[in-house]
């Protein structure tokens, strides 16, 4: 059996350096449709050097370094055909504001391997800090398809109600044509995204957009239109991937306000609002 939870979850941390520049920030916020319009106040925070801020999910990829979903594939006790792997979930927990210009360490392990009968899923969790403390914390849920069935812990089950009501606000973001081919840019080369053949033997009629790069256009839509632009504001950020998005299609992305937080559903509207995102929570200042 290719998955030996006992041996991931017994495994060491693995510690790794990390080190990122303005131009990694830009690339990112170009990645996930920053910049238009281009003379824009708003979005010039996101792509002129002198104005510069950095939206928190940067951090899923600072360093160019692998994502998660590849990293969790090279830890001790997992093993598993790309194709059959999807990114299920992603936490983000801010510690403090990311620089724009950096450097820091990276310790990371298995948290929590899953046995859900027809596949399995891998917890990795992150834990960035540069030399004034820590930085980031994240965890990349990976499920891994075929590869359950051993009789393991099931993890946990329960989910947030959906929010109730009508959102307080509702915006919709287009994604390009060559969306996922940007975003690859910035350090996820995972083929899923790009290679036609490689997308049909994972079951997608075409190469799908990466679920990080939603998950970017998500909390920056989030940002500029209830936390008044203000990046520093944003705490932690989770999600569940509930469904792909095909690149140029529309994100619709839904809000409601709570105390401290704000939920979010995304769906494609294309696709009549097909859901792409779910469990959505902003916690912020």
């Amino acid at each position: 059996m290719p998955i030996d939870a006992a041996n991931a979850l017994a495994a060491g941390p693995r510690s790794g350096e990390i080190a990122w520049t303005a131009k990694d920030v830009q690339l990112y916020h170009l990645g996930i449709g920053a910049g238009v319009p281009a003379t824009d106040p708003g979005e010039l925070r996101y792509t002129l050097e002198s104005r510069l801020h950095v939206l928190p999910s940067f951090a899923t990829v600072a360093g160019a370094g692998s994502p998660g979903v590849i990293r969790a594939l090279s830890m001790p006790g997992i093993e598993a055909d790309l194709a059959r792997v999807l990114h299920g979930g992603q936490s983000l927990t801010v510690h403090r504001p990311i620089p724009v210009r950096g450097a820091a360490t990276t310790t990371c392990r298995v948290t929590g391997v899953y046995d859900k009968g027809t596949a399995a899923v891998v917890v990795l969790r992150t834990d960035v800090a540069d030399v004034h403390g820590p930085l980031w914390t994240d965890e990349a849920r990976i499920f891994l398809r075929g590869e359950g069935g051993w009789g393991g812990d099931r993890g946990p089950s329960v989910r947030p109600d959906p929010p109730r009501g009508e959102p307080d606000r509702t915006v919709d973001r287009p994604t390009r044509e060559d969306q996922a081919l940007l975003y690859r840019l910035t350090g996820d080369r995972n083929p899923l995204h790009a290679d036609p053949a490689f997308a049909e033997a994972a079951g997608f009629d075409r190469p799908v957009l990466h679920g990080l790069c939603t998950y970017g256009i998500t909390l920056k839509a989030v940002v500029d239109t209830l936390l008044a632009g203000d990046v520093s504001r944003v705490r932690s950020y989770t999600t569940r991937f509930a469904g792909v998005v095909y690149p140029g299609e529309t994100l619709r992305v839904r809000m409601w306000r709570r105390e401290g937080a704000v939920r979010v559903a995304v769906g494609a509207v294309d696709r009549d609002e097909a859901p792409v995102l779910a469990d959505t929570v902003v916690a912020h200042a």
